[in-house]
This record gives structure tokens, C-alpha cells and sequence, in this order.
């Protein structure tokens, strides 16, 4: 398969499960809005050092609980508890602190953590709190529990914040790689990548700017390390390593993608990857590790040709790894 002239391998790109919340933070202003949301995100780019993975998801709500400007952002943890302790944390930190800002959960689920019922203690006693009943149901006819929001005080008014934030279970980790002829070529592919994904709902780019650099491999010959240079794909690395870059490819760079669900994680791989193909471009290429990783796998191929065949299943059906 190719596309503009670039060859798409026969590979997947494999993903795996984390908790996920999303949250509107709203503000007098966008500008404000955004400024509280990326100091929220600040430090997220992997679980393997950050904590979580967040970011600002492209498209901004139509409308917001307080009427004002917001922005969405969406957070990802392996586990409820992991996730409820960076929501506080980062919330407090950089939202709380931050000029005019409020923040609502903006995903009503059966399942929840606790956010502005940790949070009220700052307010030292002089925090007040109001009862919201639900005018919505979930799918299956489940209702949605009633929604606290509490007032605390600070010294530019109020900030408002619902007790609890719902969560689910998302999909972490979708990727692809652009393999490129100069460094130059790849890095505007994955900025072409960068701009269409964002435009999709459902979904962030962790890494800074959206784009990573340092792919990484599974495991290490140090011990004490989960992860390590993704070596095969290191053009600096040839002749020291089985290489897995034709000779006219000199740069690599990864998309890694998180999404609420397996279907907006599928979609924004397909729109990143049309984007980055064209001149300069000679592969797309994506991370697998065997199944070991994840159980969720997106080949490449079938998400860019859904006639192709189902974009999922076990790796053996996917094809080679291309590693």
C-alpha cells in the first residue's frame, strides 16, 4: 500500500488500557482557560516517569457549566486510585491557582473519583456547596448520579469545582512511525500529523508538541529500566544493531496517540498518518511488541483501507511486526 507516493508497512501499532477522566476548565477568558489547562497537563508525556498522560483535547465544548469560555483536557492513569491522586494534585496545583479558572468532570460515568471533595478543605471551613440533580442518563438507562459542586473561596472570588469526576476505561499508547529521508521532511510529516489529529474529538498527543523523538522498546539491559531507545530504529545505530530503516531513511519520529476509545484512537491514526505522507516521507511504520504490551492492536493497513479487513485482532493476523 501506498499513499502520495509513501509505503505503509504491513504492521500494527500496538496499544494497552489505562483509566481516563475529562474535565472542561473554563475561565473569563479562553487565553485563561488554556493557560490553567497546560499547566494541568504540564510533566505527562508517559506513565513510565510521569504519572499520568494528559493533554488538551483538540475541539473546545460548545457549551460549558458556567457559561464562559473553556477548554477540554483529558488525563490517563493505570488505575482509579493513580488517577484520582494526579487529578488532585494537578487540579489544586494549576487550576485552583490559576486567574478566574473552575473546573467540571465532563464525563458522566457509573464509576467516579474524588476531586473537589478533597480539594474543599482549602477553603479552611468557609467552602459551600451545592447539589445539581442530573438531567441526563447514561446508555443502558443507568442514571447519572446527582452532581455537588463546591464554592471555595480565593482572593479573586470563587473557584467552583464538582466534588467528583467520572472515569472509564481507555485506550493508551496508539502510534505510528514516520520514517523519513532528512530530518527536516519527518519533522514537518509529524507537524502535518500533529494538526489534523488535533482536530479529532476523543483524543490527545501526550509528548511535547505531539510528537516523540525517543521511542522507546519494551525492557533493557538494565534491569531496573521498563523501557529503552527503540535501537532497530536509530539511524545512528546501523552496523552496531539489526536495523530496521531502509538505507534512504535518516530520521525517525513517533505519534503516540490516547484515546477515550479504541474507535477515536483508530480514527486519529488515520488521519495522522494521510497527513504525513508525501515527499520526503519513504515509510510509515508503527511500535508492536509481540502482544506483549497491550491487547489492543490497529494495523495499519485496514484502518487506512477499512475494506481491507477488520482494524484489530491478534498479531499473527496483522502481519509482521516490521521491526
Amino acid at each position: 500500500m501506498r499513499i502520495e507516493g509513501t509505503f505503509i508497512e504491513e504492521t500494527y501499532a500496538e496499544a494497552f488500557a489505562l483509566r481516563a477522566a475529562r474535565l472542561v476548565i473554563t475561565a473569563d477568558e479562553e487565553r485563561l482557560a488554556r493557560t490553567a489547562a497546560t499547566a494541568m497537563t504540564g510533566f505527562a508525556a508517559s506513565i513510565i516517569a510521569c504519572g499520568c498522560e494528559a493533554g488538551l483535547e483538540g475541539p473546545g465544548p460548545a457549551a460549558t457549566p458556567d457559561g464562559r469560555p473553556g477548554v477540554r483536557v483529558l488525563a490517563f492513569a493505570r488505575d482509579a486510585a493513580v488517577l484520582q491522586d494526579q487529578l488532585v494534585r494537578r487540579v489544586g496545583q494549576c487550576v485552583m491557582t490559576a486567574g478566574t479558572a473552575s473546573c467540571f468532570d465532563d464525563l458522566p460515568s457509573a464509576e467516579s473519583v474524588r476531586l473537589g471533595s478533597m480539594l474543599r478543605f482549602f477553603g479552611d471551613g468557609l467552602q459551600t456547596s451545592k447539589v445539581i440533580e442530573p438531567s441526563l442518563a447514561l446508555a443502558g438507562g443507568e442514571t447519572v448520579r446527582p452532581r455537588r459542586v463546591w464554592r471555595i473561596p480565593v482572593m479573586d472570588g470563587e473557584f467552583v469545582i464538582d466534588d467528583r469526576c467520572g472515569i472509564v476505561r481507555a485506550v493508551a499508547g496508539g502510534n505510528f512511525l514516520i520514517l523519513g529521508t532528512s530530518p527536516r521532511a519527518t519533522l514537518a510529516a509529524a507537524e502535518r500529523s500533529v494538526e489534523a489529529i488535533r482536530s479529532i474529538p476523543g483524543v490527545i498527543l501526550p509528548f511535547p508538541g505531539g510528537i516523540v523523538r525517543s521511542g522507546s522498546k519494551v525492557g533493557s539491559k538494565y534491569r531496573a529500566l521498563p523501557a529503552s531507545t527503540n535501537s532497530p530504529y536509530c539511524p545512528t545505530l546501523r552496523g552496531q544493531v539489526a536495523t530496521a530503516l531502509p538505507d534512504e531513511v535518516d530520521s525517525v519520529l513517533e505519534i503516540v496517540i490516547d484515546g477515550l476509545t479504541r474507535e477515536d484512537v483508530g480514527a486519529a491514526m488515520a488521519a495522522g498518518i494521510r497527513a504525513a505522507c508525501g515527499p520526503g516521507v519513504a515509510r510509515i511504520s508503527a511500535g508492536n511488541y509481540g502482544g506483549r504490551l497491550g491487547k489492543h492492536l490497529f494495523p495499519l493497513r485496514p484502518l487506512l483501507d477499512p475494506a481491507a479487513g477488520p482494524a484489530g485482532g491478534d498479531p499473527a493476523a496483522a502481519g509482521p511486526g516490521g521491526r
